[in-house]
Parts: structure tokens; C-alpha cells; sequence
């Protein structure tokens, strides 16, 4: 997994308000499976070339960095249990 994006990133002004806005739709997809909900996450603004995320306090890095998780643990899940 790659390193986490900061809310400063540069990478973030890519991001236009719809693909942020799909961003968002895919994460309450993937996260719903491990009971991780946010209805009322959506896009909000742009601010300096960035897109705001109405999702709590949180930038668009966060809901970045919870996706790049998700799909992380999508592509290593395996059935059996930890060892803890």
C-alpha cells in the first residue's frame, strides 16, 4: 500500500467535484460491508482549485485514504481468521 495522502497533496487538485462525488458513492459501497456509514458525506465546495468534502472535519484526503484501505483489504482478503 502506498503512502497516505496529505490533505496539502497537489495530486488532490485533480479531482474534480464529480469524481469526487463517485469517490464518495464508492466508498459508502465498499464500506457498508464492514458497517462504516456516512449518508450525509457529499461534496461541498471548491476552495483554491481543491474540492471540499462535506464528510465530518475531514478533507478529501481522508475519504482518499479510506478508500485506498478498502480497497487494500479487497485485494488481500483471504477467509481464514487472524491469529490474535
Amino acid at each position: 500500500m502506498s503512502a497516505p495522502i496529505e490533505p496539502a497533496d497537489p495530486r488532490i487538485r485533480t479531482y474534480t467535484e464529480p469524481d469526487i462525488t463517485r469517490l464518495l458513492a464508492e466508498l459508502a459501497e465498499r464500506g457498508r460491508k464492514f458497517g462504516l456509514l456516512w449518508p450525509s458525506a457529499t461534496t461541498d465546495s471548491v476552495v483554491d482549485g481543491r474540492v471540499l468534502v462535506r464528510f465530518g472535519n475531514a478533507p478529501t484526503s481522508t475519504v482518499l485514504n479510506l478508500l485506498a484501505l478498502l480497497r487494500s483489504h479487497d485485494t488481500t482478503e483471504d477467509d481464514t481468521p487472524c491469529d490474535s
